[in-house]
C-alpha cells in the first residue's frame, strides 16, 4: 500500500486520504528539533491540481496552528505555492514563486522552514506576527508566543499516539533519509521528483538544505553523507 511504501523521512510522513485518489494527499511534519516545535506532530492535506506540476498544490494545516504565515483555516501563505504570475505589488519576486521544477520535497522543506522562520513581512495572521516579533525581539522574554506554541505541540501527542507514530525529537532521528520505493508508471505524476536523483550528492544536498532556510546545522546533519546521518548527536 502507499502507507506501508512510505515510511518517515526527514521530518515528515506521507499518506494518501484514499488508496484510489492520488491527488489528495496527507502528511505529518514533525517540529524541528532545537526548536519551539520540538516533538509536535502537525497534520495538513496537499491537494494537487489536475495541471500539476505547472500549478502549485494547496497546503492546509488539518492541525491549529498559531504562527504568522498560517491563516485561521489552516491555509499557509509561502511564496513557493503561490501561482507564476508577475503580481509587483506582493512584494515577491517571479523567481520566489511555484515553478515546475519544484516537487513535494521543496514544498516540505520550505513550510517546515517557515514553522521556525516566519515572514512578518506580510503576515496571514497580525496577531500572531506581533507577539512573534514581541518573543523574537526580546529574545524570549516575552513568552506569550512560546507558551501558546509548546501548548500546540503538546496537544498533538494524541494525534501522533493514535496513528501509531513515534515524533523523532533528535537531529538523528529526524533527519531520516529513505530511498524511493518502487511504484506503478500511474503514480509517476506525483512521485516523480520527490526525491531527486542528485539527492545522494553532498553538495547538492548542503546547497539546497541552505536555501530552505533550515540552517547549517541542520543541512549538516540531514543532508550530509548517508553513512553518517543516521549516528549524529543532537
Amino acid at each position: 500500500s502507499f502507507t506501508s511504501q512510505w515510511p518517515n523521512m526527514e521530518g515528515f510522513r506521507i499518506t494518501l486520504v484514499e488508496e484510489s485518489d492520488l491527488y489528495n494527499w496527507e502528511v505529518a511534519i514533525f517540529g524541528p528539533p532545537n526548536t519551539l516545535y520540538e516533538g509536535g506532530y502537525f497534520k495538513a492535506h496537499i491537494k494537487f491540481p489536475i495541471d500539476y506540476p505547472y500549478s502549485p498544490p494547496t497546503f492546509r494545516f488539518l492541525t491549529k496552528m498559531w504562527h504568522p504565515n498560517i491563516y485561521e483555516n489552516g491555509d499557509v501563505c509561502i511564496s513557493i505555492l503561490h501561482p507564476p504570475v508577475d503580481d509587483p505589488q506582493s512584494g515577491e519576486l517571479p523567481s520566489e514563486r511555484w515553478n515546475p521544477t519544484q516537487n513535494v520535497r521543496t514544498i516540505l522543506l520550505s513550510v517546515i522552514s517557515l514553522l521556525n522562520e516566519p515572514n512578518t513581512f506580510s503576515p496571514a495572521n497580525v496577531d500572531a506576527s506581533v507577539m512573534f516579533r514581541k518573543w523574537r525581539d526580546s529574545k524570549g522574554k516575552d513568552k506569550e508566543y512560546a507558551e501558546i506554541i509548546r501548548k500546540q505541540v503538546t496537544s498533538t501527542k494524541a494525534d501522533a499516539e493514535r496513528d501509531g507514530v513515534k515524533v523523532p525529537t533528535t537531529l538523528a532521528e529526524y533527519c531520516i533519509q529513505t530511498k524511493v520505493p518502487s511504484h506503478d508508471s500511474s503514480s509517476d505524476l506525483l512521485y516523480d521528483d520527490l526525491y531527486d536523483d542528485d539527492i545522494e550528492e553532498e553538495e547538492d544536498d548542503e546547497d539546497e538544505a541552505e536555501a530552505s532556510g533550515i540552517g547549517s546545522e541542520m543541512a549538516g546533519d540531514c543532508f550530509g553523507d548517508e553513512d553518517d546521518s543516521g549516528n549524529e548527536e543532537s
